[in-house]
């Protein structure tokens, strides 16, 4: 009985709670080196992560039916890829999970959208970062070191990691 009760418990906390999850899930985490992966970029080139140290980089995983990413991607738009997507110290990188290039592109249409779309049809750069769960969002320093790393989107958690990202933009 009390094996049965500590189950439950513990089932009901990684359930409810994003700290628990992003624990259990997260297998990139804030102050290691990012995982370097190999992406195509819109020009058919493939670029590595680690060709962008020096930047500070946002990635964010994403699927084009997940509520909460919907949520998320306008502000992400606008907040973010419009203040800080023309400076030469800053990559955004927005990375369909198991999407093709093609159903990004239709999304990205379909929503008006102009941020860059990246496919991982098969997880394979996600399951380098996390398990489970999106939205999740990486912020990157200049040095490739993992400042951030979330789980699902909060409209005031998202504010923080703008002004993060404003302040890592200053080194």
């Amino acid at each position: 009985m009390k094996t049965k009760l500590s189950l439950l418990i513990l089932t009901v906390l990684f359930s409810v709670s994003p700290l628990f999850a992003q624990d259990q899930f997260t297998l990139a985490k804030e102050g290691q080196q990012a995982p370097d992966f190999s992406f195509e970029k819109n020009d058919g080139k493939t670029q590595k992560l680690s060709d962008l140290k020096g930047k500070v980089v946002w990635i964010t995983f994403f699927a084009t039916w997940c509520g909460h990413c919907r949520k998320e991607l306008p502000h992400l738009q606008k907040d973010v890829y419009e203040k800080f997507g023309n400076r030469d110290d800053f990559e955004l990188l927005v990375i369909g999970r198991e999407h093709s290039l093609e159903e990004l592109n239709k999304f990205k249409t379909e929503q008006n959208f102009n941020l860059p779309f990246y496919p991982d049809p098969k997880r394979e750069i996600y399951s380098k970062y996390a398990g489970q769960n999106i939205p999740r969002n990486f912020i990157i320093d200049k040095t490739g070191k993992i400042v951030i790393s979330s789980v699902g989107f909060n409209e005031e958690e998202f504010q923080k990691y703008i002004e993060k990202t404003e302040e890592l933009l200053k080194k």
